[in-house]
């Protein structure tokens, strides 16, 4: 292990970041996205089967298929392994956003009413809160997806660190998978431990 260090460490620091930073906007970019379509699909339940049913479909496709669909649009690079995992991130985060805001307690909705708050009010001050749990649970499991998927995106150019696991393949040297498979375990274990910690802070009292 040490003898890896000394000779990749340079390239380690450099691939994981590049792998955080891929994984950060993708992730960032379908809260973005997922969270205000889930939240807006509750009021239109019909349509909502649709969105989540085209959702679904779309994370059917493999994620080295998807990947190449990207290259005649996009080129080479960060930009399309971006947004292929974004893609990606939409399902379970949207899911879980619909999810949630459903199983609010319809009384405190009621109450919301009719304390005269408006509806942005009560899906702000009342229903998101209440939901929070459910969706950071998806945006959870998103973010694990999406670190685990990344290291796909070297195949595209993105780097990274499956440059490394790809590289030990190919030249069937071991110490560069597992120098490759372990920081990527550990970041998918950090960025799940630390989004628990961030899901608790904005959990209410009442609900931890």
């Amino acid at each position: 292990m040490m003898s890896f260090l000394n000779q990749y460490g340079g390239q380690l620091v450099t691939k994981t970041w590049e792998q955080l930073y891929i994984s950060a906007i993708a992730l960032l970019l379908g809260v973005l996205v997922a969270v205000p379509i889930g939240i807006l699909l509750t009021r239109f339940p019909k349509t909502a089967k649709i969105i989540v049913g085209i959702a679904s479909m779309l994370q059917t496709v493999p994620s080295l298929a998807l990947l190449a669909l990207m290259i005649p649009i996009f080129g080479i690079g960060k930009v399309p392994a971006i947004v292929a995992l974004f893609i990606y991130s939409l399902l379970p985060i949207l899911r879980n956003t619909y999810i949630g805001m459903n199983d609010v307690d319809p009384t405190l909705k009621d109450s919301a009413k009719g304390m005269g708050m408006t509806t942005l009010q009560s899906i702000w001050q009342v229903e998101l809160p209440m939901a929070m749990q459910v969706i950071m649970a998806g945006i959870r499991l998103s973010a694990v997806y999406v670190i685990a998927w990344a290291t796909l995106a070297s195949y595209i150019g993105a780097g990274g660190l499956g440059d490394f696991i790809f590289n030990g393949l190919n030249l069937y040297q071991p110490d560069l998978i597992i120098g490759g498979t372990i920081p990527v375990t550990i970041l998918a274990l950090v960025v799940d431990f630390l989004l628990g910690k961030l899901e608790y802070r904005l959990t209410p009292i009442s609900q931890r």
